[in-house]
């Protein structure tokens, strides 16, 4: 049987954990060359071996541009083109009105917003015509949360860049979807609610919020990526998905 994304080439920014790891790994068992990149080597080379197949690592801070071009020279050397880009690398902590710094606001925006756009608009010389862009939202975007109004701010931001970016890539017929977890059980989730039994009850607490009863797990936001890049959703375009067990729909 033909795999989903065989002879496709990926590229998953922040794939050394988390969504972005479990999402590497789909695309990987569906057949794709896939590119991962992480800040830290050591967690970039254990995600290379976790995933396997046709994958290679390539460390840097998608803050940073020039940690971009790097990305994309690497592209360039193996494949010379990309189907498909998962902007994923954010990140974020809670920091209420009245507490915000400034260091805090420039960091959360470089890596969520500044990262986003620039991880891209630096990808389109070597995205195929009719290839397809998924950004990584959340579900911030829409709902209010205490103490997280940079990251929310972030994660607006980004989805909105998928209403307009439809439009300035229409003649290319590249679509741009954005998905937004709920919560979802990850290190970077976990080490946010202070790690431990108190994470564990936070978890717990807003389990109980959630239709579905639980909290997601990376694997299903992963499902979803995959979808959004998929010729199943050759028509959904500009929208944004939202995996989250039905929090926001209540």
């Amino acid at each position: 049987m033909t795999k989903m994304f065989e002879n496709k080439v990926v590229v998953v920014t922040g794939g050394t954990s988390g969504i972005g790891l479990a999402t590497a790994k789909a695309f990987s068992a569906e057949g794709a060359s896939v590119f991962i990149t992480g800040r830290r080597k050591d967690a970039l080379d254990a995600a290379v071996k976790k995933i396997g197949g046709q994958i290679t690592g390539v460390q840097g801070d998608m803050s940073r541009l020039a940690d971009i071009d790097r990305l994309y020279d690497a592209v360039q050397q193996k494949h010379g083109h990309i189907d498909v880009v998962f902007a994923n690398a954010g990140g974020g902590e809670f920091a209420a009105l009245g507490a915000i710094t400034e260091e805090h606001y420039q960091r959360t925006f470089d890596t969520n917003v500044k990262g986003v756009l620039f991880t891209v608009q630096k990808a389109l010389p070597l995205l195929r015509d009719g290839g397809s862009i998924v950004l990584t939202s959340s579900i911030t975007s829409v709902s209010g949360t205490p103490a997280l109004s940079v990251y929310s701010a972030t994660k607006a931001a980004v989805r909105n860049f998928a209403r307009n970016w439809i439009l300035d890539l229409k003649d290319r017929r590249i679509r741009v979807n954005a998905v937004s977890p709920g919560v979802t059980e990850t290190a970077g989730l976990n080490e946010l609610f202070g790690g431990g039994d108190q994470a564990e009850g936070t978890k717990d607490y807003l389990a109980g919020l959630i239709p579905a009863g639980r909290i997601g797990q990376p694997e299903e936001i992963a499902k979803a990526v995959l979808f959004l890049a998929s010729d199943a959703a050759s028509f959904i375009n500009g929208v944004e998905l939202f995996v989250d067990g039905g929090q926001v729909q209540i």
